[in-house]
């Protein structure tokens, strides 16, 4: 059978057109949902897009959207017919709720850190953690060995103005330098594992690698969890020892205004067995310890000892809170966000007491002659103690001599 050109022609045609129309039609059905596509946030309901993840792990700041829901509804029931889909059962509110911590979830366990499924506070917390916390943290430990230096060339060894009596007195009796050197070697320890692990990435994985890193931060946190209970020991124990010599009195006055004669030669104020320096020492260690110990606590024991919810609640109720920040602190915080607040903070006040005991190794060591053997032997030379404990050494030889009063002779 034969067919003529004309036909062949019109059968050709009529495919082109079938053709044309298929794609025109094609084109006007999937237009609505490319125009949508090409706004990311119209596509999603309004909903955090890849975007937005990628952006915020670069550092970029992303607009908070959570509540640009309104038209999600009308869109996904315009997205019904086009796809065959239910997007409409797509509940964006309930996403958003579980992601700041709003939904009411339960679980079966009944606690309340398995009922958080999102956690959103985790990238602020890191960031802060790798960030401001390590960099002005480590600021503050250079800056203080940097100025320990800068007074020992200034100043020199605080020397003996005195010649050397030869003669010794009893400074600290041997319950006193253990408590002391386990309160002191506890901390180094702490502290040098706690450097280990937040400086990992900078100082130990670029130049030791990381298997080396990996060995030495299981290391570190076994060391770390375990001596911080001789350490709580410690600091109770030297609390109990020499409280009743560190309350303030008129004598501190009077060597706060003289510098405690660290600045200058040949002048020694009056001082009893601690001098006012020393009391400062005393009590930021004590004040510090106590509050490194309890976030310390809430970091062994997750999750069961929260902190800040009810601190923030009293700065609220006192006026601090709103008076520093503006505004006044949260006082419903998620048990994570415990958590990482006790990580920051436990953090901070380590910081700051390496700092504190970093001057006191210093003088207790190369600044001061004669300082080390009161934590030493525990007997120091009679002089050192007239020139920097004249009213100690008052007291003492007063109550020896009662005492040898009060001997009847043989």
């Amino acid at each position: 059978m034969t067919m003529s050109y004309e036909s062949r022609n019109w059968n050709l045609t009529t495919v082109l057109v079938t053709l044309a129309l298929t794609v025109l039609i094609a084109l006007m059905t999937v237009s609505p949902v490319i125009g949508q596509e090409s706004d990311g946030r119209a596509a999603t309901g309004g909903a955090q897009t890849v975007e937005d993840i990628m952006a915020r792990q670069r550092g970029e700041e992303v607009p908070d959207r959570r509540r640009d829901l309104s038209d999600a509804e009308a869109q996904a029931k315009a997205l019904i017919g086009q796809l065959g889909t239910r997007g409409a059962s797509s509940d964006a509110d309930l996403w958003s709720a579980l992601r700041y911590g709003d939904a009411n979830v339960t679980v079966s366990t009944g606690k309340p850190q398995d009922a958080v499924l999102v956690q959103d506070g985790g990238m602020a917390w890191y960031e802060f953690r790798e960030g401001p916390l390590r960099t002005y943290g480590g600021y503050l430990l250079l800056g203080t060995l940097a100025a320990l230096v800068l007074f020992f060339l200034l100043r020199g060894r605080i020397r003996i103005d005195g010649e050397r009596s030869g003669e010794t007195i009893l400074r600290f009796n041997l319950i006193e330098r253990l408590a002391h050197w386990s309160l002191a070697g506890s901390f180094i320890l702490l502290g040098l594992t706690g450097l280990a692990v937040l400086f990992g990435r900078v100082a130990i994985i670029p130049y030791f690698g990381h298997e080396a890193f990996a060995t030495i931060a299981v290391g570190s946190k076994w060391i770390h969890n375990w001596v911080a209970w001789p350490f709580m020991v410690a600091l109770v124990l030297v609390t109990l020892l020499w409280i009743a010599h560190n309350i303030p009195n008129r004598h501190d006055l009077v060597w706060m205004m003289k510098g405690g004669g660290l600045f200058s030669k040949g002048v020694h104020p009056p001082a009893r067995k601690f001098n006012a320096g020393q009391k400062i020492i005393f009590w930021m260690v004590i004040i510090l310890g106590a509050s490194v110990s309890v976030s310390g606590l809430s970091l062994l024991m997750p999750f069961e000892i929260p902190m800040f919810a009810k601190t923030f609640a009293i700065l609220n109720d006192v006026g601090i809170g709103p008076a520093i920040w503006g505004e006044p602190l949260p006082t419903q915080l998620a048990p994570h966000a415990e958590m990482q607040l006790s990580t920051l903070w436990h953090a901070i006040v380590a910081f700051i007491m390496m700092a504190v005991i970093l001057a006191h190794i210093y003088l207790g060591s190369v600044g001061m002659e004669g300082a080390f053997d009161a934590m030493g032997s525990g007997e120091v030379d009679l002089q050192w103690a007239k020139e920097h404990h004249g009213i100690w050494v008052e007291e003492v030889q007063a109550k020896e001599a009662k005492a040898a009063a009060s001997t009847p002779a043989e």
